[in-house]
């Protein structure tokens, strides 16, 4: 059963249920990019800001090797910032394809086991 979305600006605004179901979360789809993509590091972290004012929050799963940090000469919040100010994202079949990835890892049970 899919549980209905709730916007939230704070995490604590989350339900006691919400913040216990948040963790466990956060490490299986951390597991899962570990899993499917082999970085050195995932960053997980929130960003909330739309246009400078909280607008609600939603978490950043990202991966990182040591070749995004030597491109960019950052790492960390620098690295992310850099990485958005260059426009470096990767092409849309990409992530189709590590989407479709992920999902397998995540409907396995493998990731975060």
């Amino acid at each position: 059963m899919v549980k209905p979305v709730r916007h939230v600006v704070h995490v604590a605004d989350l339900t006691a249920q919400e913040s216990m179901e948040l963790g466990p979360l956060l490490r299986k789809v951390s597991a899962a990019v570990t899993e499917v993509m082999g970085p050195e590091q995932v960053y997980v972290c929130l960003w909330s800001h739309a246009g400078g004012v909280p607008g609600h929050i939603h978490f950043v799963v990202q991966p990182v090797g040591t070749e995004d940090m030597a491109r960019f000469d950052a790492f960390g919040p620098a690295l992310q910032v850099a990485m958005g100010q260059a426009r470096c994202f990767p092409p849309a079949v990409e992530v189709e394809r590590v989407c479709v990835r992920l999902r397998e890892a995540l409907s396995s049970g493998s990731a975060g086991a």
